[in-house]
């Protein structure tokens, strides 16, 4: 049987995979695992449960609810709210931990079950194991008043909004600023918090009907947002994904600002107020290597990591460091927050604009961004992707090709029978002629028999 946790807790089509039945028992087996410290002291652990505004999520956050109360939890309900939101509760109600109920940036049809330990952190892959496996064990059945009781967290969003405020080193007054709630988890307390700190917030992506989240908005599909900032002459957009754990950015002119041209400003500006831990920012390898290549300049080292967020956890609680992130917006910020905010990180960047006076367009340019072009190969053993000596050499002679301006990164997929060609050069036409030799080289010595 495959394992039934994927990179972000248990994600597939809700009803189809994910059903009621499943979401019922993972919670009462997250609550054996997680609360097995309360529970042999005789005590009730304490959870929080929040989701994004899918339709399925309604279903499925009932069942995990009626899960974790038949097995003794006591249920904090905070209905919907961003994934970072639940991890900050977490921590600041001392729960023994938490659900989260979302497929993040995926469509609506989809939905998805992350579990939160102690304190709002990430599950280790261990533990993770743990609760699969507790799946086949008796369940935990308490009886009469020993059963959790579940109850709504009415305070839940302010909370979060409360603590957000508390980050900013700068109020944004006079800051015009488009924000793009992808009709999901944010659409409530990110304008708010925007308001709340001095911003004239133009809201856009904020009237969730459970089905249309992250359709054709939000931080995978910024056209829309573009279009607003330009036409209401703003300062910038901020754009959040579902679960509002992304955010990615557009300057005053309608431009893109990815994950690592959002890390490259904040790492500089915590660099220069002293505050950035050794002076270190942990990225994944897909970073661009301009983002390397500017922290370099800027006297910063760059750890990298491999991709997903929580690659990047790890590293950062292991050195202590301040920020890291991903080029897709996941930005972790370690004083402040467990898990990437998209929140947190429209309010620090929205600040560096506030603060230094200066336009999104030019605090962007602190990095150059090197062209990239991604190839998928398909049908190919990508388990002989990192042994192939053929391959080996072709990935060679590439590297040595592009010097020291450029890279190469062949990456298996996690999920599915293919090769991910990564190059970057100085300039396109090269970076595009290398992708497509070495996918061509990948489809050769590669090539399913």
């Amino acid at each position: 049987m495959s394992r039934l946790f994927g990179t972000d807790g248990v994600r597939g089509l809700a009803n189809g995979l994910l059903t009621a039945e499943l979401a019922l028992e993972l919670a009462q087996a997250a609550a054996a695992v997680l609360g097995q410290e309360k529970l042999k002291e005789g005590r009730r652990p304490t959870a929080v449960l929040a989701r994004d505004p899918r339709a399925s999520g309604e279903f499925l956050s009932a069942a995990v609810g009626a899960g974790l109360a038949s097995a003794g939890v006591d249920v904090y309900d905070a209905g919907v709210l961003p994934t970072p939101a639940a991890a900050y509760l977490i921590a600041d109600l001392d729960a023994d931990f938490g659900v989260m109920i979302s497929a993040s940036h995926n469509a609506a049809p989809d939905n998805g079950i992350k579990f939160f330990a102690h304190g709002g952190q990430k599950l280790a892959d261990a533990v993770e194991d743990e609760i699969e496996t507790q799946l086949t064990r008796e369940k935990l059945r308490p009886l009469g008043g020993e059963v959790g009781r579940i109850s709504r967290f009415a305070d839940a969003e302010d909370r979060y909004i409360v603590h957000l405020l508390s980050t900013m080193p700068s109020r944004l007054d006079g800051l015009k600023v488009v924000i793009d709630c992808a009709h999901g988890a944010a659409s409530g307390c990110s304008p708010q918090v925007f308001k709340d700190a001095g911003a004239d917030v133009i809201v856009i992506g904020a009237e969730p009907d459970g089905l249309n989240i992250n359709d054709g908005c939000g931080s995978t599909h910024l056209d829309q947002l573009k279009k607003a900032v330009v036409g209401h002459g703003a300062d910038l957009g901020i754009a959040h994904d579902g679960d509002a754990d992304r955010c990615l950015a557009v300057d005053h002119l309608g431009n893109e600002v990815d994950g690592d041209q959002i890390m490259a400003i904040l790492a500089i500006a915590l660099h220069e107020d002293g505050a950035l831990k050794d002076d270190v920012l942990v990225a994944t390898v897909m970073s661009n290597l301009g983002l390397k290549l500017a922290m370099s300049d800027a006297g910063i080292r760059v750890e990298e990591t491999a991709v997903g967020d929580r690659y990047v956890l790890e590293a950062m609680r292991q050195g202590g460091y301040s920020l890291g992130g991903e080029q897709s917006g996941h930005l972790i910020f370690n004083e402040y927050a467990t898990t990437g905010d998209g929140v947190l990180t429209g309010l620090q960047l929205a600040a560096q604009v506030a603060s230094t006076g200066k336009p999104l367009a030019e605090l962007s340019q602190r990095m150059t961004k090197l062209p990239q072009v991604l190839i998928n190969v398909t049908d190919v053993d990508k388990t002989r992707v990192s042994i192939h000596d053929g391959l080996r050499d072709a990935v060679a002679a590439a590297e040595e090709q592009l010097g020291a301006t450029g890279r190469v990164l062949l990456r298996p997929s996690g999920t599915e029978p293919l090769v991910r060609v990564m190059v970057e050069a100085a300039d396109l036409p090269t970076a595009e002629s290398v992708a497509n030799e070495l996918a061509g080289a990948v489809q050769t010595h590669l090539a399913l028999t």
